[in-house]
């Protein structure tokens, strides 16, 4: 088998005149191996060319199918950050496509504590890299701004393992999302993205398969370009994908740059610690020890731009290649960290994301948090990012908890939290407003459970948050009327919505928060049990948030003069109709806020329709509140969700309690 010098450009194995190029970057080898491997057999072949640090080489009569890896040679000195070891097997981060799951096997370990390279073949327990065609077919997308979003965030296998209308051979693949039943549901629900947990290959961790467990959630990855093969294959993925694009849902994917699955020194090497540690790593104490800003052991170093170029090429592969509509950024402080561990918004990663041509125009989302230094970035985040809200999700949950002091807090979450993120430019749709999601409890548990209860994960209940604001309340009328008023606090609030698959239907984790190793009806959505009421309930939301312009703003509300009609775009008021004065924000007893919002959405023949909402939100006894002036409809009372909507000729209407009312008064003008 002939190999000639190849070409540098692309990274990763190309397929091109009528064989492959493969290139690889590592600025510390002394040598790179190509391992081809057929019928079992592992052919190997030194890539005979280096310019600058990519290694690479065209081998003639390799084509898409074959399977391939690397062997790395070089110092072992992990004192200085050198950790290469030839006798491990290492997956191309470039690799479009892998021949198996990645699971830890002892094999895969590096070296023997710090002394020593761990010489046994890892080969074995490897998955290969597997060529394929670059293919960039023409995408159909829905292409919705922000204001029209409702994402509905789900693990792909979670949300169909259990549906009884998914074929079984389906379920917990692409093609099972894909399916009719799923995409009716979405569609039913209003659903206008979806957002996957992670679908790039990542690691069964050692300490779970030790204790008979596996990686469910998927955020300890491995390789970046190819899709999870437990999940069904590269086709498969864009399948879904089209038929998602199909339905007018866009594809958010939930990405993990800021670490890998390898862990600290004593993980295994698999990837990127045997190409080239000392580059793809943050390393302290003179390369010994790994930087851990993430808690799962080490830390990518985006400073570099060989990473960075990874990272880009990785997002534009998923954009161009396999249909993707954007990313959620796991643990994205990290991302914002230089070379000096600082965060800055202008950080090398987020400006090259938001200057590319690709990049710049997609659905970009950041959880705004890591456990570095100074790691919580809330409102940080530079245009056009905007940001999962952990203030709305606390917020919300103590109010209709019944917390004392809690007026102020929901009022600001209600207004899109214009005090976190009205600034720069940025719109009111920067406020990812969620309140549940796949870390934590579910909307069920919220109401189910005074404490968090996961001792299946066999960490004797130490895992998972302590501060989930939950309460268990008692009878299953109660329940209901509480997820029914959150749900419309949630649908009615400035900002973008995100509800937790399931929660729409009554799923519970039986108090388990942390479900990441739970690949069983534990983690799995409850189908047989679902709730068809709350699901139409939720559909109603949705739809009303689709029709009403008014309740998706782009602009912060600030009660301010509009110019369009010299009106304030946000009144408070009490029960009584008065506007709260200083001490009304401040008594610790109230329970009652409503909110008047106005709006403006053309309506047939190009005339422009002022709406006007009067949002109740009443956490407290039932009472009477008094409505501005005017004719309303009342659309909405979660307290009697079958009422019919009409008409309100009276000045007075009555709350319950753990309720939500909603008002409309419009004009053409």
């Amino acid at each position: 088998m002939r190999i000639g010098p190849g070409r540098d450009t692309v990274l990763g194995a190309v397929p091109v005149g009528g064989g492959t190029n493969f290139a690889l970057f590592s600025a510390h080898a002394e040598r790179v191996d190509l391992c081809l491997f057929e019928n079992g057999k592992e052919l190997r072949i030194t890539l005979p060319e280096r310019s600058g640090d990519i290694w690479h080489g065209f081998v003639r009569g390799v084509g898409p199918g074959a399977q391939y890896g690397y062997r790395v040679h070089g110092p072992w000195a992990p004192e200085i950050g050198h950790r290469f070891n030839p006798a491990k097997l290492l997956i191309d981060p470039y690799a479009r496509a892998l021949s198996a799951p990645v699971v830890w096997h002892t094999l895969m370990q590096g070296g023997v504590g710090t002394n020593r390279p761990d010489r046994r073949d890892s080969a074995p327990a490897t998955p290969r890299s597997v060529v394929c065609e670059f293919v960039k077919p023409h995408w159909e997308r829905p292409a919705r701004s922000w204001s029209h979003t409702f994402i509905y965030e789900a693990h792909l296998r979670g949300l169909t393992m259990q549906h009884p209308d998914v074929p079984a051979h389906l379920r917990g693949t692409y093609e099972g999302f894909a399916s009719p039943p799923i995409l009716a549901h979405l569609k039913k629900l209003g659903v206008t993205a979806v957002e996957l947990l992670p679908v790039m290959p990542f690691i069964d961790d050692r300490f779970l398969v030790e204790k008979g467990l596996r990686n469910y959630w998927g955020y300890q990855p491995i390789s970046f370009f190819a899709p999870e093969p437990r999940y069904g294959t590269r086709e498969g993925f864009r399948n879904m994908v089209r038929a998602l694009h199909g339905a007018g849902i866009e594809v958010i994917l939930d990405v993990v740059f800021n670490h890998s699955g390898e862990g600290d020194g004593s993980g295994p090497t698999l990837s990127l610690r045997g190409l080239d540690n000392g580059s793809y790593y943050r390393l302290a104490e003179g390369g010994r020890a790994y930087v851990n800003e993430t808690g799962t052991g080490n830390t990518l170093n985006l400073a570099h731009p060989m990473v960075l170029r990874l990272v880009t090429d990785s997002l534009r592969h998923w954009v161009e290649e396999m249909g993707v509509d954007g990313f959620r950024f796991d643990l994205a402080a990290t991302l914002g960290r230089g070379s000096s561990g600082r965060f800055k918004a202008w950080a090398p990663l987020l400006s090259a994301i938001r200057q590319d041509p690709v990049l710049g125009s997609v659905k970009l989302i950041a959880e705004p948090w890591d456990i570095g230094p100074g790691g919580y970035r809330l409102g940080d985040f530079p245009h056009p990012f905007i940001e999962w809200n952990d203030r709305f999700r606390d917020g919300v949950r103590q109010f209709w908890r019944g917390d004392a002091g809690q007026i102020p807090e929901i009022a600001r979450r209600i207004a899109g939290s214009a005090e976190i993120f009205d600034h720069r430019g940025r719109a009111a749709t920067s406020s990812l407003n969620f309140l549940s999601a796949h870390d934590g409890f579910t909307l069920q548990d919220l109401v189910s459970f005074n404490e968090k209860r996961n001792e299946a994960n066999g960490e004797n209940n130490r895992d998972g948050h302590n501060a989930n604001y939950s309460q268990a309340l008692e009878t299953a009328e109660e329940q209901a009327a509480r997820k029914r008023a959150m749900l419309a606090t949630l649908m009615l609030s400035q900002g973008v919505p995100m509800l937790l698959a399931g929660d729409e239907l009554g799923n519970s984790q039986s108090g388990n928060n942390n479900a990441y190793a739970q690949d069983n009806p534990i983690g799995w959505v409850d189908w047989p049990n679902a709730d068809p009421e709350l699901i139409a309930f939720v559909a109603r939301l949705a739809k009303l948030r689709h029709d009403h312009p008014g309740l998706r703003q782009t602009r912060f509300l600030h009660a301010r003069v509009r110019a369009q009609d010299g009106m304030r775009d946000l009144i408070w008021r009490l029960p009584s109709g008065e506007e709260p004065s200083t001490q009304d924000w401040h008594d610790a007893h109230a329970r009652c806020l409503c909110a008047e919002i106005r709006g403006a959405a053309e309506g047939p023949a190009g005339q422009v329709a002022h709406e006007a909402f009067f949002i109740i939100c009443n956490t407290g006894p039932a009472l009477e509140v008094t409505l501005p002036a005017g004719r309303w409809r009342r659309v909405l009372d979660t307290a009697q969700p079958e009422a019919p909507e009409g008409n309100h000729p009276e000045p007075v209407t009555c709350v319950f309690a753990q309720s939500v009312q909603l008002f409309i008064r419009s004009t053409a003008r």
